[in-house]
């Protein structure tokens, strides 16, 4: 029995004319679903976000904006590692890069 599909339905944005076939929404909208749905489980519940957190976005240091971006240019935005720049050098070090990669993209989006 096959658990998940080869692959996701895009998300396409909002309804429209001449609506594209995917799902009627955007990323960022279905990560902030996902992260709802997860603060009303209750306490113990395997999947479940206290509400004292943070919204994801903020949680992971990534501005609505900057995510919009991300999630509309990705690959023409980063070219290979992605992270903070503190984190990328850690991952460029360990994985004995000369120079780091993108290094400019991730201070402009996960700074």
């Amino acid at each position: 029995q096959k658990l998940q599909p080869e692959g996701l339905y895009p998300f396409v944005g909002n309804p429209r004319i001449d609506m594209p076939d995917g799902l009627p929404f955007e990323l960022s909208e279905y990560i902030e679903l996902v992260d709802l749905t997860g603060r009303q489980l209750r306490e113990g519940k395997h999947g479940r976000i206290d509400a004292t957190e943070l919204p994801i976005l903020q949680r992971l240091g990534i501005e609505n904006d900057n995510w919009k971006e991300l999630t509309r240019n990705f690959q023409e935005k980063t070219k290979g590692l992605v992270g903070s720049v503190f984190t990328l050098k850690i991952a460029c070090e360990k994985l004995g890069y000369q120079r780091m990669i993108c290094k400019q993209s991730c201070e402009q989006f996960f700074s």
